[in-house]
């Protein structure tokens, strides 16, 4: 399958490790599907802001420049999900060109002598199209802040 996925291990929670002790498996899996639900969120909100990537770096622009970085028809922010299992959750996208929007790369055509698609109301034919990456899954300063804000407040209401 296409794709990508990532799966980040959090840190900073140990303030939070009595609280976190004490949760029973339900409890568990509550609050990190709701981190997961979270993460998602943030990632939708950075895809249809156009930026920034998680680290804070700008994205390269996108050549029509009419609509934000990777959010010209909305769909790879839709297709943002996530999976949660056992103890791991993960957020990523199905989409077969989630991963070069991520990591950036040269596409290349498979069976045809060019790559051809029109931009800007031309008909372009080219060898090769090199896309910069855009690192749009991943967790900022201010999404892990947010994170353990969310993870404080699930346990103050539980035990207070």
């Amino acid at each position: 399958m296409a794709g990508i996925a990532i799966k980040a291990e959090l840190t900073g929670f140990a303030q939070f490790e009595t609280g976190l002790s004490r949760l029973s498996s339900d409890q568990g899996a509550t609050l990190l599907e709701a981190l997961a639900r979270l993460i998602r969120e943030q990632t939708v909100d950075r895809l249809t802001a156009g930026g920034p990537a998680p680290d804070g770096a700008a994205w390269a622009p996108n050549i029509e420049g009419r609509t934000p970085v990777l959010h010209r028809s909305g769909a790879l922010a839709r297709s943002i999900d996530y999976l949660v299992q056992g103890t791991s959750a993960v957020v990523g996208s199905g989409l077969v060109y989630a991963a070069i929007h991520q990591f950036g790369g040269v596409i290349k055509p498979k069976t045809a002598p060019a790559l051809v698609f029109r931009l800007g109301g031309r008909l372009i034919r080219t060898q090769s199209v090199t896309m910069p990456a855009r690192p749009y899954i991943g967790i900022s300063a201010d999404n892990r802040a947010e994170l353990l804000q969310a993870t404080g407040a699930y346990l103050r209401r539980l035990f207070g």
